[in-house]
C-alpha cells in the first residue's frame, strides 16, 4: 500500500539526511524503503510546502527535480468538500488544524492510503477521522 508523505518527512529527509540524528535515522530508512518499493505518494500542497522552504535557488531547482519523480495524486472536488467536514468535526472537538492539513486528510482516505508524518496534529486528526497514520516499520 502506498503511503502520502507528509511535509516534515520530505524535511528530514533531503535537507537534514546528512546531520539526521539517532530519532531521525528511522524515519530517513522508511522513506528510502517507501520510495524504492514505489509505494512514496504525494500531493501537489506538499510539494509547494516543500519546495517554498528552500531559499538557494540551485537547490530549489535540484529538489524540484527530484521530485519531479513522483506523481501528484489528483485531488478532486470531494476531497475539498471532505477536508471541510473534517476541518468542522474536528474543530467540533476543539481539534485545530490548517486546510492543507485536512486536505491531506481527505486525499489520504479517499485513497486509502495512510500518512506518513512527524507532525503530532495528525495523532490528534485520527482520533477524530477515519484517517490512518503510516509507522515506521519495526517500531
Amino acid at each position: 500500500m502506498k503511503a502520502i508523505i507528509d511535509t516534515p518527512i520530505w524535511s528530514v529527509a533531503l535537507r537534514r539526511a546528512r546531520t539526521a540524528g539517532p530519532r531521525e535515522e528511522p524515519i530517513v530508512r522508511e522513506l528510502g524503503l517507501l520510495i524504492d518499493e514505489g509505494r512514496a505518494a504525494l500531493i501537489g500542497p506538499i510539494r509547494q510546502e516543500v519546495l517554498s522552504g528552500v531559499r538557494d535557488r540551485r537547490q530549489h531547482l535540484l529538489l524540484r527535480d527530484r521530485l519531479r519523480a513522483f506523481r501528484d495524486l489528483e485531488i478532486r472536488r470531494e476531497d475539498y468538500e471532505r477536508a471541510a467536514e473534517y476541518f468542522s468535526v474536528c474543530r467540533a472537538a476543539g481539534i485545530q488544524g490548517s486546510h492543507v492539513g485536512f486536505l491531506i486528510c481527505a486525499v489520504s482516505v479517499a485513497n486509502d492510503m495512510p500518512v506518513f508524518t512527524t507532525d503530532a496534529d495528525f495523532a490528534l486528526y485520527a482520533k477524530q477521522l477515519p484517517l490512518e497514520l503510516h509507522v515506521v516499520r519495526g517500531t
